[in-house]
């Protein structure tokens, strides 16, 4: 067995011949920001379009800081230096960076605004990468570095990139066509949706920063970064008038091409970039308008887009795009495509655990072997596009990392104890993230009590119902409750959104104490509660549910509920019965029922037979 989609070398480290490679890059860049008279440099984890999973040559944070976390942010001063992460990251931060060169900061107590602020000489300079933090970004830098006096220097170039002499060319992947068969609406009908939010707005056109997008509206897929089919560039969407595409037309498969210049112009083959592209459409479009005013999304959109708006004598606009709020409603298509590709992914599941279930016992078994075989259960579907992220598969204290990443140095066997499994699959109908523990050997009377009170929270999301207008920061306590009550918690969000052959993790909808976005029917999220006992082990319990319309006699209002898409087991053996009520018994042996109805016509015999045992009522 071996991986098509995931590496198991640690990304931070292009040039295995340094003995310290932190401190020799960190020492670089110190004299390139000295060479220039700034006191300091700000690296955030993200590409210029915000983006959680971007190409090799945008990982400046793990390259400069060895830390590899899909979020967190570097603040280096002539002197000292931080990596700012947030609570999912908390211990994977202290075991990545080198002590010597970083503090390790947690982001609930100090953001990066806050470290800077504290740290910062008086009058200094410092600088940043315009096109790697968006509008509210700066603000935030601004005020903070007022507060001692200095100035904040929006540099040209970015200095990492002066000093990263191997780093890796921007990505210009394929891009394709996404089947109206699956995507479920023309882009044409999109476009007409998307025109008349702009019309309410009282702009002149959307400059689209977000590939996701992008991706969403003209029905295309690229594979520029891993695990999410997207590709990366702009696009320009007047109010009135042709859209134009920022990419290289060179890049689309010709079906594509000829159904995307139906609607749209296309950048010519001769652009040297997207950023030159999107330039030369918003001038086209000033020129015919008087004062054009242009839509900048406030989540995505970088700030050096407000230069190229107002260089063409146009008029910004920060605001939320409103494509993120009508990506995340899913149509009739897509939501059947979601639940076809579960139960394809809960098979192939189901194949995986039953063979978990007979190869651990005997000790031979690695968190690489692990991920290995799960990544070829998928495949065998014949329909895998991609892993949707890189899988965890974390034994024992590794389970303790909620975002682990397994590698080459870090690999463990999978000994008696706790094995999380957090892992999904990119499917043509479907994106799928699904996380199970399972027990292998005896687990304590500890391992049961945290597992059951997890899976009494990930009960009580999935039977929530709730009016309209609920927020997921009215869900998020469900699945804390009983955590609550023996004084346990988990520092991170119980569920993101996730897309449509898209991002695992997309917006705006997420249930979080920070969820302010209401819920809405067709919104596909996460449920995800879990228990981390640092340097022990770690339990979390994943399914994916669909917003849905529910009724009741003499309701006064709209009310909503979830539906359950994921299919798998839940480990029995880790569950302790008293410490559940009736209800909550009945919701599990349902479930359980459901899994073995739909999925035994769906696996081999040795799995069928091992589901029977597996979904047996409490």
């Amino acid at each position: 067995m071996s991986s098509q989609f995931q590496s198991f070398d640690d990304p931070a480290a292009s040039n295995l011949g340094e003995a310290n490679p932190s401190a020799l890059r960190l020492a670089g860049l110190r004299r390139l920001l000295a060479q220039r008279g700034l006191a300091g440099f700000i690296i955030p984890r993200a590409d210029e379009h915000q983006g959680e999973y971007v190409p090799p040559g945008e990982e400046r944070l793990a390259w400069l800081t060895g830390f590899t976390g899909s979020a967190g942010t570097a603040v280096v001063l002539e002197n000292e230096a931080a990596v700012v992460v947030d609570g999912r990251y908390v211990i994977q931060v202290h075991e990545q960076i080198d002590p010597a060169q970083f503090s390790p900061v947690a982001l609930a107590e100090t953001p990066p605004e806050a470290w800077l602020a504290e740290h910062l000489p008086a009058n200094a300079k410092f600088a940043y990468d315009p096109w790697l933090h968006t509008d509210g970004q700066v603000k935030r830098l601004e005020k903070a570095i007022a507060k001692v006096g200095g100035s904040l220097v929006a540099l040209d170039d970015n200095p990492i990139d002066a000093i990263w002499e191997d780093r890796p060319a921007a990505p210009e992947a394929p891009i394709r066509l996404h089947p109206l068969s699956v995507a479920g609406e023309t882009t044409v009908s999109k476009l007409a949706r998307l025109r008349t939010l702009l019309s309410e707005a009282h702009v002149d056109g959307l400059i689209i920063s977000d590939p996701h997008n992008i991706a969403w509206l003209f029905n295309i897929r690229g594979n520029d970064v891993p695990h999410t089919p997207i590709a990366l560039g702009y696009a320009l969407v007047p109010t009135e008038g042709r859209p134009t595409l920022c990419f290289d037309a060179g890049r689309f498969e010709p079906v594509a091409f000829n159904a995307i210049t139906e609607i749209a112009d296309v950048a010519p083959s001769n652009t040297r970039n997207a950023r030159e592209a999107l330039e030369t459409a918003i001038t086209s479009l000033a020129n015919g308008l008087d004062h054009a005013r242009l839509r900048i999304d406030q989540d995505t959109g970088a700030y050096a887009l407000q230069h190229l708006v107002a260089t063409a004598d146009a008029d910004f606009d920060i605001g939320p795009d409103p494509l993120t709020d009508l990506k995340a409603v899913k149509n009739a298509r897509e939501i059947e495509g979601a639940r076809a590709a579960h139960r394809r992914d809960g098979a192939a599941v189901s194949r995986f655990l039953a063979w978990l279930a007979r190869e651990a016992p005997k000790g031979q078994l690695t968190e690489i072997a692990v991920v290995e075989a799960l990544e070829e259960f998928r495949r065998d579907t014949g329909l895998l596009m991609d892993i949707s992220f890189t899988t965890i598969a974390g034994a024992n204290e590794n389970a303790a990392l909620p975002h682990y990443r397994v590698t080459r140095s870090s690999n463990r066997p999978v000994l008696p104890g706790i094995l999380l499994i957090d892992s999904g699959g990119q499917y043509i109908d479907g994106t799928t993230d699904i996380t199970r523990t399972v027990a292998v050997g005896t687990p304590t009377a500890e391992m049961r009590d945290r597992f059951t009170r997890v899976l009494k929270g990930h009960i009580a999301v999935a039977r929530a119902v709730f009016p309209e207008g609920t927020t997921g920061a009215q869900i998020d306590p469900f699945a804390r409750q009983a955590l609550w009550e023996a004084g346990l918690d988990f520092d991170h969000g119980t569920g993101h959104g996730v897309g449509s052959f898209l991002s695992v993790h997309e917006g705006p909808q997420r249930i979080s104490k920070l969820g302010n976005v209401a819920l809405k029917a067709g919104m596909i999220l996460s449920n995800e509660p879990g228990y981390y006992r640092e340097g022990h082990y770690g339990i979390r319990i994943e399914n994916l549910l669909i917003v849905e319309p529910r009724t009741a006699t003499d309701a006064e209002r709209p009310i909503f509920g979830f539906e359950t898409i994921t299919l798998a087991p839940i480990d029995l053996t880790l569950i302790s019965k008293s410490l559940l009520r009736p209800d909550e018994i009945a919701w599990l042996n349902a479930y359980h029922a459901r899994v073995r109805d739909v999925l035994s016509p769906l696996v081999d015999e040795t799995t069928r037979a091992w589901l029977v045992g597996a979904t047996a009522p409490l």
